[in-house]
This record gives structure tokens, sequence and C-alpha cells, in this order.
């Protein structure tokens, strides 16, 4: 074989896999979008599916706090995941300003941020390319992660996503990739309910809004009340999207 008939040959799946990624799949029938909706609202509400299923939230939570930390110029040290699905995500740069205020403010609109993307995704019929991106950036998680616990969650977290993108039918992969958007979306909203209930008990005395407030002076009220905004309004515009409303 020569070096030109190689590299045809090393083209062809390459190209294959590329195509797969770029190109559309089928939405699943409206009913069954539905149905995947109504069980991912089950995960959520059902308080003793919930405290296990709130991982996902938590390892999205905590990206999205590394993630602009990144992207606005801090360094980024670590991930931590804990079994009572808190996290701790540590960067270093400036103590105050626009970047850190950013990363404050990343954690608890990240779930229904993505969710958001991962509608708009699959309003687009692109199921495939969900699949491989929300893989690829549990992989790049998990080189942050620094406590076993957070290895392990992430670790199967990604694998799932693996899996599904490779080995099952387009119909599985279609609902899984519904399933997981309709989780995110939410998913996202109740955390911020029960933040605020336990702000209201005397919990979470350094929680997210409480830096934000020290940040910015911006009544900790206020930062709750703008998560509570982003996380509904991102359930109903990738409801709709997810609908085909």
């Amino acid at each position: 074989m020569s070096s030109t008939d190689a590299a045809e040959w090393a083209a062809g799946p390459v190209a294959g896999v590329w195509d797969r990624v770029t190109g559309t799949q089928p939405a699943p029938p409206v009913l069954l979008v539905v149905l995947v909706g109504v069980l991912a609202l089950a995960v959520v509400a059902y308080r003793p599916v919930w405290l296990l299923a709130r991982n996902a939230v938590t390892i999205a939570h905590e990206g999205g706090h590394g993630l602009v930390a990144v992207l606005t110029g801090r360094r980024l040290e670590g991930i931590r995941l804990h079994s009572d699905t808190s996290g701790l995500t540590v960067s270093r740069g400036r103590p105050t300003g626009l970047g850190m205020v950013l990363t404050a403010a990343a954690g608890y609109t990240a779930p229904s941020l993505l969710g958001l993307l991962g509608a708009w995704l699959l309003a687009a019929g692109h199921i495939t390319a969900l699949l491989w991106g929300a893989t690829a950036l549990l992989v790049v998680m998990l080189v942050m992660i620094r406590n076993v616990y957070g290895v392990l969650t992430v670790f199967l977290t990604g694998g799932a996503f693996l899996l599904v993108s490779w080995l099952t039918a387009p119909e599985v992969q279609s609902v899984f990739a519904y399933g997981a958007v309709w989780f995110l979306l939410l998913g996202g909203v109740r955390p911020v309910f029960e933040l605020q209930n336990k702000r209201r008990r005397g919990g979470a005395p350094d929680s997210d809004v409480d830096q934000l407030h020290r940040l910015t002076n911006v009544p900790a009220v206020v930062w709750l009340l703008f998560f509570h905004v982003v996380t509904v309004c991102s359930l109903l515009g990738g409801g709709r999207w997810l609908l085909g409303l």
C-alpha cells in the first residue's frame, strides 16, 4: 500500500466520525420527550433519588466555576467533589474584580445554562455532538479533580456518556441526551431554592451569594433572585426548544 493509499484509508474512518459528530440526527417523538422530562422531574423532586443524582449537578456547578475562572484569566488550582454533593473550586488571581465576580456567579447558573445550550443543540438535531461534547468537557474536568470521590464521580459520569455515544443505538442515544438535558434544566432550579431555605434557617454563611455580596456590595438576596431568574428562564426557554414549540 502506498503512502497516499494509507493516508486515504486512515482518513476514511476519521471523516466518518467527523460527519457523525457534525451531522444531525432525528429527534424522538414529542410524547417520548415529554415522558423523559417527567422522569427527570421525578428524579429531581423525589428526595432519596435526588440526593444521589445531585452529584451530576455539583459537577456542572463546580465545572462552571472552573471554566469561568480560566476564561477570565485566573489560574485554576483544582476542584474537589464531596459525597454530600458539596464541592469546592480553588483558583488563584486577584481576590476582587470582574473575574472573581464572574467566577463566583458561575456555579449556580452553570447547570441551567449548560442545559439551555444542550436544548439548543438538540433542537438543531445535534444529538451526537452533545454527547461527545459533554464527554470531552468531563475528561478535561477530570484532570483538575483533586480528591478520590471526585475522580470516581466524574469518571463514572463521563464513562456513561462515552458508552452511550459509542455502543448504543441512535434511539437510545436520543433518549439519553434528552434526559440529561431535561435533568440539567430541572436540576438547576432546585439547588437555588435549597440555598434560599438554608439561608433562611441561618445556614450556608459563606455561600456563593454571600461571597458575591462581599465582592460587589450588592445584597445577597439580589444575587439569589438573579440565580432564580437565570435558572427558571433557562428551564422555560430550554423546555420550549426540547418540545419543539
